[in-house]
């Protein structure tokens, strides 16, 4: 087997997804056996979490980028490409080098697979992929690495970082990691490594307990958020911060929303202890401009003006609830929201969580295109136990609530995967205008 386009590699990537969420890490470890342990010949800092993963990558990567170091990325799912899922200082891998890496590691898959513990996943393959392009094809000075699902059985998790990162915790992913909080926190905490450091956003008392109880099992050092550390909001994108290194004063952040003031302490508490661990040199000029740089394609987006269109990506409960705390404080008589999400989401919960706390909110729900995504069917369904109004096309309800809109916002999201569509379509639309 041998791919010339990249077409055929992306391809043959994607046709290994029939085989489904395939938790465990012999394969993972075999499969990087053969290719001579890539996953050891770096320094990678491990982010798990429900939500804010992608947020404190994007702060603590935008800082060290500031601080002049080259920074290799690992996240999922991907915005606009998918080269994007592996990047060095925010530049996507080459199509090139994905076919080059393609070429490396389909071969070896296809020995793997006809043995006892069956085919590597895709994202098993694309996790090999990165620790291979981070080891053989572009020199980084750090990785950081997202999980992909839960922790303890993540593909990502065959690595020995120099820091780990858990952000939230909520519930979600529940028929893989468990039904109770405890039990989802339990498999995260599977990141915790033996004597390396821990930063914790987490809130709930239970999931404090169990990670504390798992970093001291460990001899991990655990520092947790509103303990350890403390943000308090100035106003809109601006924090105080304080730990036991100092207090730093009227800090801009990037990205929007009262959520990131957790997620940018996280990831300053993340870079003031790779700085006393001698992993780094931080300067408080990079720590400021890489906070104020930092940029996440929808995470509460600002996509088009005139009318003013705003993608987030919530896409569970906990997501949701921070996504309201934004609506409750939009200066509107009215907000319009287009929703959807995928069918093994909680949506019922989302739904109603907004219906409760946002009072001038006027609710569409439609599906787009993807596997797992709402049927026109679901729709309608829905739409109607909550009294919502169905759109079956969200590109022409586009077209005919955009002159509508006026001074009113609109709000879409509900599913990562949404939003990317809708944000490839806008910017396109944009280009040719």
């Amino acid at each position: 087997m041998h791919f010339n386009t990249y077409e055929e590699a992306l391809n043959w990537i994607h046709g290994t997804l029939r085989l489904g969420i395939k938790p465990g890490l012999t394969r993972m470890e075999l499969l990087l056996e053969k290719l001579d342990h890539p996953e050891k010949k770096n320094r990678f800092i491990h982010i798990a979490g429900t939500n804010g993963k992608g947020s404190t990558l994007t702060f603590i990567s935008s800082v060290l980028q500031k601080e002049g170091y080259r920074v290799g990325t690992f996240t999922s799912p991907y915005i606009e490409t998918f080269n994007e899922r592996i990047a060095i200082n925010s530049l996507p891998i080459s199509d090139a080098d994905l076919i080059h890496l393609t070429n490396r590691i389909a071969p070896i898959t296809e020995e793997i697979a006809v043995g006892e513990y069956g085919p590597p996943s895709e994202f098993e393959i694309i996790t090999a992929m990165m620790f291979l392009y981070f080891a053989e094809f572009e020199k980084i000075d750090f990785g950081i690495i997202e999980v992909g699902l839960g922790g303890r059985l993540d593909s990502t998790n065959v690595l020995t970082p120099i820091l780990s990162v858990i952000t939230t915790i909520g519930l979600d992913h529940m028929e893989f990691l468990g039904d109770t909080i405890e039990e989802i926190a339990f498999e995260k905490g599977g990141i915790i490594k033996p004597s390396i450091p821990v930063v914790a956003g987490v809130l709930q008392d239970s999931v404090i307990e169990t990670l504390e109880e798992l970093a001291i099992s460990r001899n991990a050092p655990f520092y947790l958020y509103k303990k350890d550390f403390v943000a308090d909001k100035v106003e809109d994108k601006l924090l105080n911060y304080r730990d036991d290194f100092g207090e730093l004063k009227a800090l801009q952040i990037g990205l929007a929303g009262d959520h990131q003031i957790q997620n940018a302490s996280v990831a300053i508490c993340s870079l003031r202890l790779l700085e006393a661990e001698k992993w780094i040199h931080l300067s408080e000029e990079g720590l400021r401009g890489g906070l104020a740089d930092a940029f996440w394609p929808g995470r509460l987006e600002k996509i088009a003006q005139n009318p003013t269109i705003i993608l987030d990506s919530a896409h569970n409960p906990e997501g949701i609830r921070a996504l309201i705390q934004t609506l409750q404080q939009t200066n509107s008589e009215k907000i319009v929201l287009l929703f959807s999400a995928l069918l093994d989401k909680n949506y019922d919960e989302m739904i109603q969580e907004i219906q409760t706390n946002v009072d001038n909110v006027e609710f569409y729900l439609t599906t787009f295109d993807f596997p797992r995504a709402m049927a026109k069917k679901d729709v309608l369904e829905v739409a109607e136990k909550h009294n919502l109004t169905p759109v079956l096309d969200w590109k022409v309800f586009l077209e005919q609530i955009s002159p509508e809109l006026q001074e009113t916002p609109l709000f879409i999201t509900g599913s990562l995967y949404f939003i990317s569509e809708v944000r490839k379509y806008l910017l396109e639309k944009t280009s040719t205008v």
